[in-house]
């Protein structure tokens, strides 16, 4: 493990804490705004020593940091990243000014409790992407649930309650079972290290049953078909910024902790359930498309879109081939900005017209060309058109479905089509609909919503045009994934046998002639004990 010996990692987690308990002295709505936009830059600063000087060479944790914390129980507030978590933090990051930005006009009530739970939301996630200790981890993954229930009950729309708590509940049974497989982990090897246990070979009846209690809790999170129903409502009424986080992290942390747990500690029975992630990962993509076809709403039907999606990423997981891992670690991150975005250009279009239905949003490409062009640019890449980073994303996940089959393969092609249909039905009605007289009031995208949608469309455009620099980062890291995963799933670790029983001196033995046993007798003719020849071998 290598560090760098400045502590990166608990400055960008602990930096967005601090600020928010600041923010409860500080007076003016403005005020709160401008220092959390101050607090979020900075962030993005101390992203410069990951940023060139991380090394693209190795598999090791990075940046790691480990520190005694409850030493009775083997704890440790442990921190580290490798190439499967790095350009998570890194996104995440990004993230906090746009959701800042985004949210200056649109959150008018409670402002310094919005920006408390945005800052206290950035510091779980990027908690939850560089734990390297089950408990630090669990703490973090539970801590996550509080600012977004509270972002969508408080600041979200007329359904915000049953929203809220279906969201919370929904992820909170998961990760009961969740923490049922840490205990059990740490049962059976006495640690919490996650490192320390990819290490750990663990027989295969108790990775059948730690497998199921993880992938549950992430299959809910990702959301895989049939655990999608809490995302739609989730989605429909959280304010934008809510939205975008919930798209472009929240959901991450599902395909993450399949990458990070389940493949890696628990192999065996990855590849024996990989045929049912494979048909889950299938039907969400298929199901999550058609219902995205159907609806009206612009919000419900990216957070559909999203369902497919994800389905992609669990997909290009579960086919353990080097590209199809590849192409799901960059589809996370590629679907975190296109979907981030399309969130954005609901949010912008909803700040005009009060309204998310398609209906009421059309052509508005004759009064608001720069927000059509952005809509168009964002749109085309969430089905991945060529030269963005959709298409080279899912590229990578089509090559590495076809290395191991053809019917999957054409599945797969199916569910890009269906994306299509959806995304150019949108792109359809609000640009290049027929107008209602009422736009021509609209204005176009103002100079503070320029500066949050150049980098989102940047991004696009660089990652599919020279994805090589964050293909570096996480190559290695997906070779050694996959050398352990091949290697360890192989193993079967059974019960050590009984040991064959002692023959001691002066043991007097009779063959029985029924059975040809060897039969153990006392002086007075009494069996206590039988062999079979093989105890004689």
């Amino acid at each position: 493990m290598l560090n760098t010996g400045f502590p990166v990692l608990s400055t960008l987690i602990f930096l967005p804490l601090a600020a928010a308990v600041v923010l409860f002295f500080l007076r003016g709505d403005n005020t709160v705004r401008v220092f959390t936009l101050v607090v979020s830059l900075i962030e993005c600063i101390l992203l410069a020593p990951i940023l060139l000087g991380f090394d693209t060479t190795t598999a090791q944790f990075q940046f790691v940091e480990r520190h005694a914390w409850i030493e009775a129980w083997n704890i440790y507030y442990h921190l580290g990243i490798d190439g499967i978590s790095v350009l998570m933090v890194l996104l995440t990051v990004l993230l906090l000014p746009i959701c800042v930005l985004c949210s200056w006009k649109y959150i008018g009530q409670r402002v310094k409790e919005f920006h408390f739970c945005l800052l206290l939301m950035t510091t779980a996630c990027i908690g939850i992407f560089s734990a390297l200790d089950f408990i630090l981890f669990y703490i973090f993954w539970e801590a996550m649930l509080i600012p977004m229930y509270l972002m969508i009950a408080v600041w979200g729309g007329p359904q915000r309650r049953y929203a809220s708590l279906k969201f919370f509940l929904y992820p909170l049974a998961g990760s009961t079972l969740f923490l049922a497989a840490i205990v059990a982990f740490f049962i059976n090897t006495g640690t919490f290290s996650i490192p320390e246990l990819m290490e750990h070979r663990d027989a295969f009846q108790f990775q059948i049953w730690t497998f199921l209690a993880m992938a549950l809790a992430f299959a809910i999170k990702v959301p895989l078909y049939p655990f999608h129903t809490w995302l739609p409502a989730a989605h429909v009424e959280a304010p934008t910024a809510g939205s975008v986080l919930l798209a472009s992290i929240l959901l991450k942390m599902g395909t993450y902790g399949f990458l990070r747990f389940c493949l890696p500690i628990t192999p065996a029975a990855s590849e024996f359930f990989a045929p049912l992630m494979i048909t889950l990962a299938l039907i969400s993509i298929i199901v999550g498309s058609f219902l995205a076809i159907g609806q009206s709403d612009m919000k419900k039907l990216i957070a559909y879109s999203s369902v497919a999606h994800m389905g992609f990423v669990t997909l290009g997981i579960f086919v353990f081939a080097f590209r199809g891992v590849e192409g799901a670690i960059m589809h996370m991150v590629n679907h975190g900005i296109i979907t981030g975005a399309m969130f954005l250009m609901v949010g912008l279009i909803y700040e005009r017209s009060h309204s998310r239905e398609l209906t009421e949003n059309r052509g508005v490409s004759s009064y608001l060309p720069a927000y059509t062009g952005f809509l168009l640019l964002f749109g085309l890449a969430a089905f991945g058109f060529p030269g963005t980073n959709g298409f080279f994303s899912k590229l990578l996940v089509l090559l590495g479905v076809f290395e191991i089959s053809y019917v999957l393969g054409i599945l797969f092609v199916i569910g890009l089509l269906l994306g299509l249909a959806y995304i150019m039905r949108l792109l359809l009605n609000v640009g290049w609909g027929s107008p209602s007289s009422f736009q021509k009031d609209w204005t176009d995208i103002n100079v503070r919503e320029w500066v949050y949608l150049v980098p989102l469309g940047l991004l696009v455009i660089y990652l599919g045009v020279a994805p090589g620099r964050a293909l570096s980062f996480i190559g290695p890291s997906i070779e050694n994934l996959l050398d352990n995963f091949h290697f360890e799933k192989d193993i079967r670790v059974e019960p050590v046998p009984e040991p064959a029983p002692e023959i001691v001196s002066g043991m007097v033995l009779e063959i029985e002639a029924s059975t040809g046993e060897f039969v153990q007798v006392t002086h007075s003719g009494a069996a206590i004990n039988r062999f079979d020849h093989q105890d004689f071998k």
